[in-house]
């Protein structure tokens, strides 16, 4: 369920001033920051999430698999969707600040839940507010751009995202450490994630209220309260919407990150489910919060020298994303069908690396040009198309009420699916090419006969 949580620590790197500005002084921007780093810490360290689906499979629960992954999983999906939309706008005209408090609430009712709620219907309402903790994420990636100088946003955005980084590294760590070394139940890891969740909530009532955000408060707020045309901002997001859209490039970067995102989601949120099934943790010791933590911190590695690559991504950028994509459908490939613990963990740990590298390079290509308000709404666009998808291919493919598959037919279809894109895009980029190809010819001979 970390999902959403790794692809807002890649998409805000690219978020760098467009104009220059008189920096504030240290103390107006440096509490801030601090605090809403301190919240993106205690958010983020949940030892229990990598055992979720343990947990929810074990004595504590005693759910079925069949209600886990048919029944209960795909809530999260739906309402991730449905919510998506008005929290983005909810976010920007309340002014982040109150939407990051029912963030925080949210978490303490989800992992409240977890430990006391009993019951299909009680545990299918906790991920209808875990749902609405990855909706709000929103509100903590867009805060501090809304309080700060645009001088400041580069190094803000990187304190940010190490907060969450180190956060959730931490807790997947010591979760795997608890586990294995002490033999901690799986309940006293969701004490200390209620308990770390807890101290996030609180300490975001000392975030200073923002008075202005990307789209409906542009400007400070004075004394008379500042009276804003809500069709007015959707009018002008729908004709903001069209001419980015306009552009072939950021098109086609766009297709790929919705399309691969989807896919990034349902194999995320349904690996546990794998790994319990080749390696049912009631009878064998698991590594799940070891694998989360490598994973995360060699994908941050990977994201760090992707900015170092030079290479014409304009010319080869479709290329690479289906070569790539080919590698991602041969990881979940072998997740599936070699059924060895340590083959899965490793699959996934290449599958995340590769994904976070490729997602991060859509981002720099899909933010080049781009105003701060334009990528976020491109962002948000693209991120409800994924949802979009994701949830028809849950609905489909998972959720009882469709096929209902078992997990192993699941990842089959997934790795089918990368495959899918792979093909698309090598075709695309070979087309793309050709066509280059052709048109430098021409350019050649008309220089040719012209001379």
């Amino acid at each position: 369920m970390e999902a959403q949580g790794v692809l807002d620590g890649l998409r805000s790197r690219v978020l760098l001033p467009r104009r220059a500005g008189r920096a504030p002084r240290a103390f107006g921007w440096a509490l801030p920051t601090a605090v809403l780093c301190g919240y993106g810490f205690f958010a983020s360290l949940r030892p229990s999430e990598p055992f979720l689906t343990p947990y929810l499979l074990g004595p504590d629960k005693n759910l079925t698999e069949t209600q886990v992954f048919n029944e209960i999983y795909p809530v999260w999906t739906y309402s991730y969707l449905v919510l998506l939309f008005p929290v983005f706008l909810a976010t920007d005209y309340l002014r982040y600040k109150p939407v990051i408090l029912l963030q925080g609430l949210s978490l303490i009712v989800t992992w409240f839940m977890l430990l006391y709620a009993e019951g299909l219907l009680a545990i299918q309402f906790l991920e209808f507010f875990y749902g609405l903790v990855t909706a709000t994420e929103i509100a903590y990636y867009s805060y501090i751009y809304s309080v700060v100088d645009l001088t400041l946003y580069q190094k803000v955005t990187s304190y940010c995202r190490s907060a969450t980084l180190v956060g959730f590294t931490v807790g997947s760590v010591s979760g795997q450490i608890l586990v294995s070394v002490f033999d901690w139940p799986l309940f006293n890891l969701n004490v200390i994630s209620l308990t770390a969740v807890s101290v996030a909530f609180a300490m975001a009532w000392f975030l200073p209220m923002p008075q202005k955000s990307l789209f409906f408060h542009h400007r400070q707020s004075s004394t008379q309260e500042e009276r804003v045309d809500i069709v007015k901002v959707i009018k002008e997001l729908w004709q903001d919407f069209l001419l980015c859209y306009s552009s072939r490039p950021l098109l086609c970067w766009s297709v790929w990150w919705a399309l691969s995102t989807c896919g990034y989601f349902q194999v995320i949120n349904y690996a546990q489910g794998l790994w319990e099934k080749v390696l049912p943790s009631q009878t064998s010791p698991i590594y799940n919060g070891g694998v989360e933590a490598v994973s995360t911190l060699l994908g941050a590695v990977a994201v760090f020298v992707v900015g170092y690559i030079k290479t014409s991504w304009a010319t080869w950028g479709e290329i690479a994303l289906a070569m790539f994509s080919l590698c991602i459908a041969a990881a979940v490939y072998i997740m599936d069908s070699v059924h060895n613990i340590w083959v899965c963990y490793a699959s996934y740990i290449v599958f995340r690396i590769v994904y976070m590298l490729l997602i991060t390079i859509a981002t720099f290509q899909i933010a080049t040009n781009l105003s701060v308000e334009r990528y976020a709404l491109v962002f948000g666009v693209n991120t409800f198309i994924a949802l979009a998808l994701q949830t028809l291919l849950t609905l489909i493919v998972v959720d009882a009420k469709g096929l209902g598959l078992d997990i192993f037919t699941q990842f089959m279809i997934y790795a089918g699916y990368f495959a899918a894109i792979a093909v698309v895009f090598f075709i695309s980029g070979t087309c793309s090419i050709i066509r280059k190809s052709w048109k430098k010819e021409r350019r050649n001979e008309a220089t040719t006969d012209g001379a």
